[in-house]
């Protein structure tokens, strides 16, 4: 594949930490989601392609540099929109972004019923209304378009979310949320308090594939394909490491639950 579109940006003069996780994110969609969703015929080019929980918008820059039309990234947190914004002019790829909060905010009016593929990576387990969060995706999405989740489910090594926070080696150790929750909270007390505030609330959303699943089919779609990973394909790009599949293993529930690192699923619009 052609790295024109990260030549440009690493030769750029954003900083060297927007560089990092703009590169990871563009290297995850060109590398892995663009061709996944190629290969089961849920992305085509020309396709209208919405992200929700762009950050800076490198997996949506995949997508743009391979042909997608009308591409869109939402987000919450307005710096990243700004680097977003920034990135995409560097790297002459056609990408708007918007302030969006999918939860409690409404669509805008002429996403309705116009998008092809809808992308939600690593977003949804912070959301507090799953179910809420697909209905309100679904109003973005043309009558059979697709919607991509992927999700570290809450009872994985770190679906407590607590390697995001600095400090201490208890931080860093899976299945610690699994601790009661006072002895929880003094091991990631070194954290930020916006970091803190955002695991704690991870405590009582507890995404798991179950629940997902329950919420996306009463949120009106069908499941297309789902893949359960023991190592995340993201891993490739901050730690060098392969992908794996769990595979035929997932089907215990115990299995896709406690050691399943990521929960991906494609799922359509009826």
């Amino acid at each position: 594949m052609s790295d024109r579109v990260k030549d440009l940006v690493f030769n750029s003069k954003i900083s060297d930490n927007d560089k990092y996780y703009w590169g990871y994110m563009y290297g995850l969609g060109r590398d892995v989601i663009v061709p996944y969703l190629t290969e089961t015929a849920v992305f085509r080019p020309g396709d209208k392609v919405i992200e929700i929980g762009s950050a800076e918008g490198g997996v949506l820059h995949a997508f743009a540099d391979k042909g997608a039309v009308d591409c869109v990234g939402t987000d919450i947190a307005e710096s990243r929109l700004i680097m977003g914004r920034k990135i995409t002019e560097i790297a002459g790829l056609d990408v708007t972004y918007y302030y969006n909060d999918i939860i409690y905010g409404e669509p805008e009016k002429n996403w309705l019923g116009k998008y092809d593929l809808a992308i939600l990576r690593d977003v949804i387990e912070h959301l507090d209304d799953t179910e809420i969060a697909l209905r309100n995706i679904s109003k973005v999405i043309k009558r059979g378009g697709f919607l991509y989740v992927t999700f570290p489910p809450y009872n994985s090594p770190y679906g407590g979310h607590q390697h995001t926070l600095a400090g201490k080696l208890p931080s860093k150790l899976p299945y610690i949320h699994h601790l009661p929750e006072n002895i929880f909270r003094k091991l990631i007390s070194s954290g930020r308090p916006q970091d803190i505030e955002e695991v704690t609330r991870l405590l009582d959303i507890r995404l798991s594939p179950e629940k997902f699943l329950n919420a996306a089919e009463a949120a009106g779609y069908s499941l297309v394909k789902s893949d359960y990973y023991l190592l995340r394909p993201v891993f490739k790009m901050k730690f060098g490491l392969p992908s794996l599949k769990l595979n035929g293993l997932a089907k215990s529930r115990i299995i896709r639950n406690y050691f399943c690192m990521e929960a991906s699923y494609i799922l359509q619009k009826n």
